[in-house]
């Protein structure tokens, strides 16, 4: 099945919900919603995310907007960028991924 770019999926390897930003052949590339690293998926591990599926990741996103610490950390790394030091750029965005993963699951 070919999924038109901008949709959600869901990668049922990991059961996670991505989006969709590309396809060749029986390869899909897709990224976490609102960015991130790409990767390809097969065609055939991907399925339509269901309405309930992309609700609870808008939910999810609107706690990291109240988030003190993530703030922070975002923050953070933005100095590191405005900086121009790569290695401080890469290490909070290391910080930040990493928060995210341990504070709110994703």
């Amino acid at each position: 099945m070919t999924y038109r770019v901008g949709v959600f999926v869901m990668d049922t390897r990991e059961g996670r919900l991505v989006q969709v930003i590309g396809h060749t052949d029986d390869r899909v590339q897709v990224r976490t919603p609102g960015g991130g690293l790409e990767w390809e998926v097969p065609a055939g591990a991907l399925r339509l995310a269901t309405s309930q599926e992309r609700a609870a990741a808008r939910a999810g996103a609107t706690g990291l907007m109240n988030c003190t610490e993530c703030a922070e950390l975002e923050a953070a790394r933005r100095r590191a960028i405005a900086g121009g030091d790569e290695e401080k750029a890469g290490d909070a965005l290391v910080a930040v991924r990493s928060h995210r993963r341990r504070a709110h699951a994703l």
